[in-house]
C-alpha cells in the first residue's frame, strides 16, 4: 500500500523543477509520518537535480533539511508522538550492524547509508524522495527532535549545514580557547562560525572578500584574515589547531597549510573531488600537519548539535522562498547570492 504525495521534482538534468506526484509507502511499525513545514535548500540539491555528480536517478525530489510535525506513528514507535516538532536530515536509514553504525556514525555505513533522496530503500527497494514535498515517512531511528524554543524555519539548515560543521568541531575536540579558522563564508561557513564561537573557541575567518568582515564578526568571528594578502597570511603562521574548509569547488589550499600549528588539521567539508593545484607535502611533514575530510554526522551527534543549538539559541541565517521560486533560487545559488541559506515554505507547494 502507498499514499500519493505532491512534491517538486527534476525529471532530467536539464529540466527545471516542477510539480510532481509520487508515492510514499504506508507506514511500517517503526515509522514516523511527518507533515513537512520547511525544507532547506542545500547546494547538493542543485548538484543532484542537475546530475553534476553523475549518479542521479530521475525523477529527483530533492531536500534533506526537513522540519515538520509528526502526523502519525507506527505501532512500535516509542520516541515520538503526533504533534512533535521533528527533523529529517541527509539520511533515512543504514545497515545498523557494521562498525560505523554501531559507533553512531551511520553516515559512514559500510553498506552505504540510505540518502533521504536519490537513494533506494533497504526494505522495499523503492526510490527515496526528499523534502520538497508535503510529507515524508521515516523510521523513528533517523528522525530528530527539534527544540520548540527555536525558530523552526531557521532550524532546517542545521540538519545539513549545521551538522556538517559541528561534526569536525567535536571530532577534533574544539573547546574553550581552541584556535579555529574557517575558509569561506557561505551556508556552511556561517554555521561553522556560529558553532565554534558558541563552543568558546577563538574563531577566525579566511576570506578573499574584504566586504565580508562585518558579517563575519556578527556571526562569531573574532578575527578576519584576507587570504589574498601575503602579509596577513604570514602573520598567522603556526596559529590554528583546526581549519574547516567549506569551499565547494577546487581551490589552492597550500597557502593555508603553514597557518596550522604543530599537529594541526585542515578538514574538508565542502569540496568533493580532486585537490587542485596539487598539495605540497613539505608543510605537512615539517609540522606534522594533516589534511582530512568529514561527512555530515551521525544521528546521535546530530541530536546533540540540535540540543546545543537549543541551549544557545543558534539557528541559520535564512531567506524564505516559495516552492515555485526554487528554480530562480538555484540560479542565485550558483552566484552565491544568498545570506546564507534558502528555506522553502512548504505551505506554498501547489500543483
Amino acid at each position: 500500500m502507498t499514499v500519493t504525495i505532491l512534491g517538486y521534482a527534476a525529471q532530467s538534468a536539464k529540466a527545471p523543477l516542477a510539480p510532481y506526484q509520487f508515492e510514499r509507502r504506508d507506514p511500517r511499525e517503526d515509522d514516523v509520518v511527518i507533515d513537512i513545514l520547511y525544507c532547506g535548500v542545500c547546494h547538493s540539491d542543485l548538484h543532484q537535480a542537475r546530475d553534476d555528480w553523475g549518479f542521479s536517478q530521475y525523477p529527483v525530489v530533492p531536500g534533506h533539511e526537513i522540519v515538520g510535525r509528526v502526523s502519525s506513528v507506527g505501532g512500535k514507535v516509542s520516541k515520538f508522538k503526533p504533534g512533535d516538532l521533528v527533523g529529517v536530515g541527509c539520511m533515512v536509514d543504514s545497515c545498523r550492524e557494521c562498525s560505523p553504525c554501531q559507533s553512531g556514525l551511520e553516515q559512514y555505513c559500510e553498506e552505504g547509508c540510505i540518502q533521504t533522496y536519490n537513494g533506494v530503500d533497504r526494505h522495499d527497494h523503492r526510490p527515496t524522495y526528499g523534502g520538497y514535498s508535503r510529507s515524508i515517512t521515516c523510521t523513528q531511528d533517523f528522525v530528530l527532535r527539534i527544540p520548540e524554543s527555536l525558530d523552526a524555519k531557521a532550524v532546517a539548515p542545521l540538519l545539513c549545514a549545521g551538522i556538517t560543521t559541528w561534526s569536525p568541531l567535536i571530532r577534533w575536540g574544539v573547546t574553550k580557547g581552541t584556535k579555529v579558522a574557517v575558509i569561506g563564508l557561505g551556508g556552511l561557513g556561517h554555521m561553522a562560525l556560529k558553532l565554534a564561537h558558541a563552543l568558546e573557541a577563538e574563531v577566525t575567518l579566511f576570506t578573499r572578500s574584504p566586504g565580508k568582515e562585518a558579517d563575519a564578526r556578527r556571526l562569531g568571528a573574532h578575527h578576519v584574515v584576507l587570504s589574498t594578502d601575503s602579509q596577513q597570511m604570514e602573520a598567522v603562521k603556526g596559529e590554528f589547531d583546526l581549519i574547516i574548509d567549506t569551499v565547494p569547488y577546487a581551490h589552492d589550499i597550500n597557502p593555508y597549510m603553514p597557518a596550522l600549528t604543530l599537529d594541526g588539521t585542515l578538514v574538508f567539508v565542502g569540496l568533493l573531488g580532486d585537490i587542485d593545484p596539487t598539495l605540497n607535502t613539505l608543510p605537512m611533514i615539517m609540522g606534522r600537519r594533516s589534511v582530512s575530510g568529514s561527512c555530515i554526522g551521525g544521528i546521535e551527534e546530530t541530536q546533540q548539535m540540535l540540543d546545543f543549538c537549543g541551549e544557545h539559541n543558534i539557528t541559520s541565517d535564512i531567506e524564505m522562498i516559495r516552492m515555485d521560486e526554487i528554480n530562480d533560487a538555484y540560479e542565485r545559488l550558483l552566484k552565491s547570492d544568498v545570506k546564507y541559506r534558502f528555506v522553502i515554505d512548504i505551505g506554498t507547494l501547489q500543483a
